[in-house]
């Protein structure tokens, strides 16, 4: 079970923190991570992380303004989302698939590919 927290509404160059808590599996054997989904658009894989290599992932778009990491004893990814564009507007889910390939594979691999989902939050960025 994935459950997220933060998001919200700012203006261009603001930041957004977002939670995962994730319960009901040994975490140490999954990457979790965000995926941003806008209507009538393809979702994309936005960042990632190995909960057992802390090897991390990040859409070409968020590279140097997100970081995301992860707190192991509290189950918990972060994702850390500074200097927003409009662009970065959407619904961002929390999944959860096993660790079998490369973060960036686990990434960006197709929906219905990942075990769990969370229940979505919705960022907003706008003047």
């Amino acid at each position: 079970q994935l459950v997220e927290s933060g998001g919200g509404s700012v203006q261009p160059g603001g930041s957004v923190n977002l939670s995962c808590a994730a319960s009901g599996a040994d975490l140490e054997y999954y990457t979790l991570g965000w995926t941003r989904q806008v209507p009538g658009k393809e979702r994309v894989g936005v960042s990632c992380i190995s909960m057992s290599s802390g090897d991390t992932y990040y859409e070409e778009s968020a590279e140097g303004r997100f970081t995301i990491s992860k707190d192991n004893a509290k189950g918990t990814v972060y994702l850390k989302m500074d200097n927003l564009k409009p662009e970065d507007t959407g619904v961002y889910y929390c999944v959860a698939v096993t660790d079998w390939a490369t973060v960036e594979t686990l990434c960006t691999m197709e929906s219905y590919e990942y075990e769990a989902w969370g229940q979505g939050t919705q960022v907003t960025v706008s003047p």
